[in-house]
């Protein structure tokens, strides 16, 4: 049986209401000696009435624009709509041709400037609002327009939901193509692990549906390769039996954070069960520290002892209970850093010790400190732990990572910041930590200097080698049979 939900609401960002001008054109222009909105006008006239282009003034313009980060955010020409897979086609034809920078938003968390943003054209997938549950099949059509957050609601009455994003607020576009670390990765991998089929739209406009069987080459590159290939509109994912679930989140003032690290340690040393899982982040925020765990168990109660000294240890509050799927990835609300510059950055690690935290401690509260007056406004170190074995879910390789003998845990390290004039000195600050941390953890005897680097997380001069490795060339290879005229280099992002 296939139960749809279409048109599912963001009711967090902007409204819907807009004025949309149509105005003929013809001819293409050359670019830089023509205004882009030539090429909106184009657009509008040549796409179905379902597909709207909006322009400054209007709320969807406004929507199409927004992004998570200010670092990420640009001002576009014009904001295109696409309802239909066929006319992302036509305009990904008129992009080409024009030779228009663009970009492709899904939920707009990218923090690296022009990822998902462009001062060309912004083709927004709002419209791609789809969530199709077929339970013969055990698995969910879903558009990348929608947030994990309205996927994992539309399918909790089916008591089945899908690996996507752990945290609020994060887009499908962007976990289906790059990743995908969740809370139930120990038991079913990274997201597009379990991603069976893909919607592209090519960069030559043809619509096709990208399986393993249909196009090994493509499939393989897609997970992981983001919008080199073309456009994704939809993907079909496994999907799995979702009870309640048991958790939520603990936080612990500075002076509580020896005893949480023990918990931690002790957590990451005897915890094998793949259910289970914690996400901890230590935050410097304006001046002061907090760190918080997220308790995961995924049943309705999780076996006696196994999260007792997170409970035990000193806390400052604490929310823990038998609750939704969604409920717990709501419990670390995601917008309260929202409109700050932004980057990322990874460490790989393979154990959790206390003299890891200790590192990891150290590192949070001097470079917090350090970068007071380059209107720093929150650093987040971000300890998340995983089995060895979280890479062996899936029988076919993936654009990323490019081993996949073992899994890692590792550090997630976010900056936001309110100033552009320091962007460069943050960006040294976050490279310079991250080198610190691997040698540390070199010395340590963790053998993690040459492990990819996730690419959601990496910061924008992160050399393609460092999270693709030995599957670079065949990367390159495909994107070059694919995307013979580069139509796809005018949107930014990771280039192969």
């Amino acid at each position: 049986m296939m139960v749809a939900f279409a048109d599912l609401s963001f009711s967090f960002l902007f409204g819907l209401s807009g004025l949309t001008l149509v105005v003929a054109s013809s001819g293409f222009f050359d670019a830089g000696n023509v205004l882009r909105s030539t090429v909106c006008e184009q657009i509008a006239t040549a796409v179905s009435s379902s597909s709207v282009v909006y322009y400054t003034g209007s709320n969807q313009y406004t929507k199409g624009n927004y992004h998570w980060s200010a670092s990420s955010t640009q001002t576009s020409e014009c904001s295109f709509e696409p309802a239909t897979a066929e006319d992302v086609g036509i305009a990904l034809r008129i992009l080409g041709q024009t030779q228009t920078p663009f970009g492709i938003k899904s939920g707009g968390h990218a923090a690296n400037a022009g990822f998902s943003s462009t001062s060309g054209v912004q083709i927004a997938m709002y419209s791609f609002s789809d969530v199709v549950y077929d339970s013969d099949a055990q698995t969910a059509t879903i558009g990348t327009g929608l947030l994990w957050d309205d996927v994992y609601l539309a399918l909790e009455q089916y008591s089945v939901t899908v690996v996507g994003a752990k945290v609020t607020g994060i887009g499908v576009g962007g976990i289906a193509l790059g990743g995908g670390y969740s809370y139930l990765t120990n038991q079913y991998g990274l997201a597009f692990d379990n991603v069976v089929a893909f919607e592209l739209v090519l960069p030559n406009g043809t619509v096709t549906d990208i399986t393993i069987s249909t196009n090994s080459d493509l499939f393989f590159a897609l997970r992981g390769g983001f919008n080199n290939f073309g456009i994704v509109t939809r993907v079909t994912v496994k999907t799995y039996p979702q009870s309640q679930v048991w958790g939520g989140r603990v936080s612990y003032s500075l002076d509580q954070w020896e005893a949480a690290g023990l918990a931690i340690a002790n957590f990451g040393a005897n915890v094998s069960d793949p259910k289970a899982s914690i996400y901890n982040t230590y935050n410097y925020i304006s001046g002061a520290a907090e760190m918080l765990s997220i308790l995961f168990y995924d049943a309705p109660t999780c076996p006696e002892g196994m999260f007792d000294e997170f409970l035990s240890a000193p806390h400052i509050e604490e929310d823990i209970s038998t609750r939704s799927y969604i409920s717990l990835i709501q419990s670390l609300p995601l917008n309260a850093t929202s409109g700050l510059r932004s980057v990322f950055h990874w460490a790989a690690m393979e154990e959790i010790t206390m003299p890891v935290l200790d590192m990891v401690v150290n590192e949070t509260l001097f470079w917090g400190a350090e970068l007071t007056n380059s209107s720093l406004r929150i650093v987040s170190y971000d300890v998340d732990i995983y089995l060895s074995t979280l890479y062996d879910h899936v029988d076919s390789p993936t654009a990323y990572p490019p081993s996949r003998s073992r899994g890692y845990s590792f550090i997630q390290v976010y900056y936001g910041w309110a100033d552009s004039r320091y962007d460069d000195t943050i960006f040294d600050a976050v490279d310079a930590s991250v080198q610190h941390m691997n040698q540390a953890l070199t010395d340590l005897g963790q053998d993690v200097a040459n492990v990819a680097v996730y690419p959601n997380n990496a910061p924008p001069d992160m050399a393609l080698e460092n999270m693709y490795g030995d599957n670079l060339p065949r990367l390159r290879a495909i994107k070059k049979a694919v995307d013979p005229d580069n139509v796809m280099e005018l949107a930014g992002g990771w280039k192969f």
